[in-house]
This record gives structure tokens, sequence and C-alpha cells, in this order.
């Protein structure tokens, strides 16, 4: 992987990442392909009318079905999916915290159940870096160690705030020790010249306990990752916590690799955490939220199923210059949703993703033009007119 900082403003960076499948200009948002597909898009949709440079694909779900060995026959992620551009692949382990009624966790990794057939499994360090080698993704997630977050922390009791630090510190030791297994792991495969042209990201844990993700951050910036990712946030607490802690740990996050916040989220969401030094972003908001109706605008969201919007000529976003907007009005669309018609959940994706898409790159202009603050000014000023 090639990177190098293009620029800054503030905090705020403009970098470009090279990988072995394309060029990708940060701040970046990430399409999520979890099961190999952005839900009701093809490779052409997500290539060509969007440009996106990378998406996202889950080594869990990849694993359970159709299984990394079968992927890897059609030639990994890129020939199986035509997605000729760079993969990105999480770890699985967000998966299994999601699904933990299913999972137990332990020195060596997590055990967990199916949630397609109940069979058991066990991601280790190394064994899903194994299925990321036969999926063939530019850039790999290690496995990590989750915690749920409270939404009040300061409402919590004191015997509750001394079960949660103790998750938290148990969460860190975890995730230190499983990264230097993973990296020991791929730097003897690249010393045997095998996967090199794959690049490995660590994870930060550490909860809100600005300490915990400190000396997280530190002991993984000792490691040859080639980028550092912040995971564990959006995950129960409020979004002034998720900003105040990636504030707080930023100077401890090495600035010459990629930063990459994981499953984060709003377009609000987007522009903090750009303007706190982070590079990269993945979110399934921008898809789910389409197929329910609620879509992106320049003046904020709009929810297309309204009885307002029946006769409306205009398109979603008369700024907007996707191809769903240059074809198609809120009229027809919101007919389309009425209508329970499939090709909605084409053309809403289709804008959504475009509207986060444009807001990452218009974010890198301005950061080049030295008016990231001004920008930051003027996104928040226009959305005073939403529509409901």
């Amino acid at each position: 992987m090639d990177f190098k900082i293009d620029g800054a403003d503030g905090a705020a960076r403009a970098c470009t990442i090279r990988t072995a499948h394309s060029t990708i200009r940060t701040p970046v948002f990430m399409p999520v392909g979890t099961v190999g597909a952005v839900k009701a898009l093809d490779a052409t949709d997500v290539a060509q009318l969007l440009g996106a440079q990378i998406i996202l694909a889950n080594t869990y779900h990849m694993y359970l079905r159709p299984g990394s060995r079968v992927v890897a026959g059609f030639g990994g992620l890129h020939g199986f999916t035509k997605f000729p551009r760079s993969f990105l692949t999480d770890s699985g382990g967000f998966q299994a915290f999601s699904l933990r009624a299913n999972t137990k966790n332990d020195e060596g990794g997590i055990k967990f159940k199916s949630h397609i057939d109940g069979s058991m499994h066990y991601f280790t360090p190394r064994s899903v870096l194994d299925t990321q080698y036969e999926l063939n993704s530019d850039i790999m997630m290690i496995l990590d160690d989750l915690v749920e977050l409270p939404r009040e922390p300061g409402a919590l009791s004191a015997d509750d705030r001394s079960r949660l630090k103790k998750r938290i510190d148990l969460s860190v030791a975890r995730t230190i020790k499983w990264a230097r297994e993973a990296i020991d792991y791929h730097e003897t495969m690249k010393s045997r010249g095998l996967h090199a042209h794959q690049n490995i990201f660590g994870i930060i844990q550490g909860g809100t306990d600005p300490q915990a993700r400190k000396f997280c951050a530190e002991a993984l910036c000792e490691m040859s990752f080639d980028g550092l990712a912040i995971g564990g946030l959006s995950v129960g607490e409020k979004n002034e916590l998720m900003y105040e802690t990636v504030e707080a740990m930023m100077p401890y996050v090495d600035a010459a690799r990629p930063r990459y916040l994981m499953g984060v989220g709003t377009p609000e969401d987007l522009v903090e955490n750009v303007a706190r030094g982070v590079d990269m972003f993945d979110c399934v908001m921008p898809t789910r939220n389409a197929r329910n109706g609620t879509l992106f605008t320049s003046f904020g969201k709009i929810s297309i199923k309204n009885a307002g919007f029946i006769s409306d000529h205009d398109p979603i976003d008369p700024h907007c210059d996707c191809y769903t907007c240059k074809r198609f009005s809120r009229g027809y669309l919101n007919h389309l949703f009425r209508a329970r018609e499939l090709s909605f959940y084409r053309l809403a994706s289709i804008h959504n993703l475009h509207y986060y898409l444009r807001l990452a790159a218009d974010m890198r202009e301005a950061i080049v033009c030295g008016r990231f603050a001004e920008f930051r000014r003027e996104f928040y000023a226009a959305r005073s007119g939403a529509r409901d």
C-alpha cells in the first residue's frame, strides 16, 4: 500500500491510498457490500454510476455463505463479484458482537453459532486472516474484542461502572494480544512471498475511556500495520461522546498511516470526524435508510413515502447530479415506494450512496483549498430546510 497526505486543514486531512486494485482519495466513504454485494446494486452500478473506488465485504458472512474457498475458486472477491476496484474486509468481530447471544469470547478467539444453520465455529486471529487471504481483499481487518457501551454512562451505578471498566480493560488486553498474533502471522506469510499485496489494519479498542484508548493506540502503533482503525464506537453511546473519544485519542494514532473509523455513520458523523482527523468510513445507513424511504439531501433528510410528494415534479435534491435525480421525480419515487416496486430500492440506494460519496469528495476539495471550516459551517446552515 502506498499512502501519502496531500493536504491538511486543521486536523482534517486529504490523503491518497493506492492498493493493487485502485487509487483511493480521502476522506472516503466505503459502501457496504456485506455479502459481496451492495444491497439492490450490482458492480456496474457501484463502479460506473457511483464511481466508488473501494467497498466493504464481511468476513463473517462470506465465511458462512458461500464460504471463502468458493470465493477463492472465482479468483477472490474481485472475480466473484466483478467489482474491479478495492475491497476492505471486516474480520467478523462486530458480527460476533451483534449476535452475542450465540457467541462466547475467550483468550484464543471467538466461538459462535451460525445464524444460518446453528453450526458451531471458532474465529482466531489467524483463522480470520486465512479467510481473508482466500477472499483476496485489498485491506484486511484483524480480529478484535468489542464492548457494548451504555448510552448514559453517568447513570450507571458504581458497581456497573466498575464492571464496565474491567470489561474494557479485558477488551484492550485481548485486542492487543490478538493484534500481535495477527501481524506476526501476516509478516510470516509475506516472508514466504505470500499475500504481500494484501494490507492489514489494526483496530484500536477502549470504549470511551481515554486512557484505555491511549494505551491500545500506542501498543498498536508500535506494530507494522498498514493502517489503523478505531473500533468499538457507535455501539450505543451518544454521538457527542463518540466525537470526544475520537478527538482525545487522535494524538496517539499514527498520522503516517490511514485512519479508519468503523461503522460510522450519519452525514454529521462524517463531517465531525473528518474535522478530527479521520480518513475512512463505512456504514449501512445510506442503503438501509434508502430501502425504508429516507433519502439524504443537501438540505437534510426527507421521507419520500409522505403524501406531500405524490405530485411533486422535482428531483429528490435539485442540487444532486446522481443517476436518479437526473431522471426521476419525487412523485415517481413516492409511487414506486408505495407500490413496493423493487426498482425503488436501486434508485433510492444510488441516490443515498451518491450523496455520501459526494459529501466525502466535497470535504476533500475543501481541505485541499484550505476552507474546511467554512465548508463545515455551510453544511450545517443548509440543513435547516429539511422536509418531512
